[in-house]
Parts: structure tokens; sequence; C-alpha cells
């Protein structure tokens, strides 16, 4: 069964850039990734369709995260950019099942694959 490993992450200054990886071991529909901290409310934050769809972003982002895709490899980038500190979090890579994909950020209920989690701070 399709497993999500992601990679990245770590601890940067403000205005800094880091960069998320998310591998999916099988084909997958929508890829991208939710954040969440401690006593709120997770936050889906980007999403892509994969196989070349369109992409999409929280208004909290857009502007400073770009997401990306290589296909020949399963794998989406989340490059983030001009990082805040609002912007700490642990982030998890999250997809849906091939040939299901979104119109707009991913919902939590239609997330089929979570990987493992990833700490991003921001100071």
């Amino acid at each position: 069964h399709v497993q999500l490993v992601e990679s990245g992450g770590g601890s940067v200054q403000a205005g800094g850039s880091l960069r998320l990886s998310c591998t999916a071991s099988g084909s997958t529909g929508a890829m991208g990734w939710f954040r969440r901290t401690a006593g709120e409310e997770r936050e889906g934050v980007a999403f892509i369709n994969t196989g070349g769809g369109r992409t999409y972003y929280s208004d909290s982002v857009k502007g400073r995260f770009t997401i990306s895709e290589d296909n020949t490899k399963n794998t989406v980038h989340l490059q983030m950019t001009s990082l805040k500190s609002e912007d700490s979090a642990e982030y998890y890579c999250a997809a849906s099942t091939s040939g299901h994909y979104c119109a707009g950020l991913l919902r939590a209920s239609s997330v089929r694959l979570w990987g493992q989690g990833t700490q991003v701070t921001v100071s």
C-alpha cells in the first residue's frame, strides 16, 4: 500500500527559506501539506494535483510558498521563502488516492495518506 515519506524542515531565522519534500511509494491524486501548532486547528497550506495539475495555497502562504512536482519520482516539494515566526509548526504531507483530485485546498476528510510530519521552526 502507498506510503508517504517526508524530508526537509528544520530551524531558520525569520526571512529565511526551507524546502520540504514528500515522496509517495505509488500513485496519488492530490498531494500537499497541512500544518498544525499546539492548541491550533490543522491548516491546509498548499496542494497540487499530481500529473501536471493546478496548485492551491492558503492565503497565509500565498506568494511566499511554492509547491512543485517531480512526477518521475512521485515527489512533491514545498519551497518556503520569507518565513515568519507564525509559519512555525509541524508540517504533515498528505495525499488523496490516485484519481481523486482537489478543486481547492484539500480537505482533511479527503486525505487518505499522511506523512510522518516534520518540524519547521522560525525564530
